[in-house]
């Protein structure tokens, strides 16, 4: 088994990949077949595995979440009680539970088994920057 943790920087909502990262993980650790689990230490982000290819996907799974889970400052949320971090903190938390903190990508010849215009993501809910840590183990 192999283990690491990686920090991704965020400079506010939106995708961030780190597929490269992932992969050089898997080609370090010389493991040709397994899975990979991915593990986000946080509550208000989540990670997914996404297209890489056209950004405009990126952009619009931001809005339609956007949408999805307004601020709490917006008319629509007033009946959150969490409030005490920000306008967009218990809703960085309700988008990061309809999504997920953990994903499990198989490893085959010693390759992320990834499609074609897939690539993995750290989704960021809050608005500040932030540094998240993500937890890579491989058996």
């Amino acid at each position: 088994m192999h283990q690491t943790i990686i920090t991704v920087s965020t400079r506010g909502p939106g995708l961030y990949e780190f597929t490269d990262r992932a992969e050089h993980f898997v080609r370090e650790a010389g493991i040709e077949t397994g899975l990979l689990t991915l593990f986000v230490r946080h509550t208000s982000c989540s990670l997914l595995v996404q297209e890489n290819a056209d950004p405009d996907v990126r952009r619009d799974l931001d809005a339609f979440f956007k949408r999805l889970v307004p601020p709490a400052d917006d008319p629509s949320m007033g009946f959150l009680v969490h409030r005490l971090e920000g306008p967009d903190d218990m809703p960085a938390h309700i988008k990061a539970a309809l999504t997920a903190v953990s994903l499990s990508i198989p490893v085959m010849q010693g390759k992320l088994a990834l499609g074609t215009w897939q690539g993995i993501y750290l989704f960021e809910h809050r608005t500040s920057p932030h540094r998240r840590e993500v937890v890579l183990h491989l058996a």
